[in-house]
């Protein structure tokens, strides 16, 4: 596992060993980095189910301000801090060793908005995909912003959450990725 593009190009990150996470390949992280637009001119990443921090780092290497990382598995968040420090990323970050549902509450009475949400949760955990609704209504997400789901290929997100529309869905092998922005007037 690497950062693939931008100014941490090439660097290694430590992913866990074992069953606990499912690092994004950096096949896929490529693939999902071209679909966004291989670069941002700023913005915030919140990169809920980080793993060891893989899609996040990638987004500021490639541009973004700034990157909110929550993870509660214990090893992987232990990774995920070490990846920070290696990129030398810890001046634009914030890492919590929190449950997803909680943290994102804790987001939603800070008023944190991102313009870019990364939701990996575990593939057996279907039932954390119905926080893109919280998401969505308390307004974690810039009208702007894209919220990406990376899920199993068994299941079928719906087209539309809230006001949010599925625009693009890819698949590799099993794992299947989303892509949803706010529906615009006349679409």
């Amino acid at each position: 596992m690497r950062v693939i593009a931008g100014e941490r190009k090439g660097m290694p990150l430590k992913a866990v060993n074992g069953n606990t996470t499912r690092p994004t390949t950096d096949k896929v992280k490529e693939s999902l980095f071209n679909i966004l637009g291989p670069f941002f001119d700023g913005g915030t990443v919140l990169d809920l189910f980080a793993g060891s921090g893989g899609l996040g780092i990638e987004a500021l290497s490639r541009g973004m301000d700034k990157a909110i990382f929550i993870e509660k598995d214990s090893k992987a968040y232990q990774n995920l801090k070490e990846n920070i420090e290696k990129c030398r990323y810890e001046d634009v970050t914030e890492a919590y060793r929190n449950d997803a549902t909680r943290a994102l509450k804790l987001l939603i009475k800070r008023e944190i908005q991102a313009d870019l949400i990364f939701l990996d949760p575990p593939y057996a955990k279907h039932s954390y995909y119905k926080m893109v609704e919280d998401i969505i209504a308390n307004n974690v997400v810039t009208k702007d912003g894209i919220i990406v789901c990376e899920h199993d290929n068994q299941l079928v997100l719906p087209d539309q959450m809230a006001t949010f529309t599925k625009y693009r869905e890819e698949k590799y092998g099993s794992t299947i990725i989303s892509f949803y922005r706010l529906e615009e007037e006349g679409e």
